[in-house]
């Protein structure tokens, strides 16, 4: 099972939804660890350090960061992208399906997209 930080501009009630249909899961969030108000790059390798795939809403910087670190060789363990339209519902269901059925190895290197 995957390992998340989500990002500080992340829908709260996704992080509550998430834990509540995928129990264990494991995640925290970028206020709880010191991260708040953190730059992209800092927020990236914070979750390279502890092993955990980035969510965010940020589709504007965190992919040209995550892209970045890829291209310097620096380890990147993923990224996942929830579009703002997306509904609470579909984001909750579509990154439960991916905490379980993805493991780190499936998300190193990569930026994934919801809704898929």
């Amino acid at each position: 099972m995957l390992r998340l930080l989500a990002d500080e501009n992340l829908d709260g009630n996704i992080v509550r939804g998430l834990t509540r249909r995928v129990p264990g899961v494991d995640v925290v969030r970028v206020q709880d660890v010191g991260l708040r108000g953190a730059d992209d790059p800092e927020v990236l390798a914070w979750a390279a350090d502890d092993d955990r795939v980035v969510v965010t809403h940020d589709v504007a910087t965190m992919t040209r960061f995550a892209y970045d670190r890829v291209g310097a060789g620096l380890p990147m363990p993923g990224v996942i992208e929830i579009l703002r339209s997306t509904s609470i519902g579909r984001a909750i269901e579509e990154l439960a399906f991916v905490v379980e059925y993805h493991d780190a190895g499936d998300m190193a290197d990569q930026v994934l997209y919801l809704p898929l």
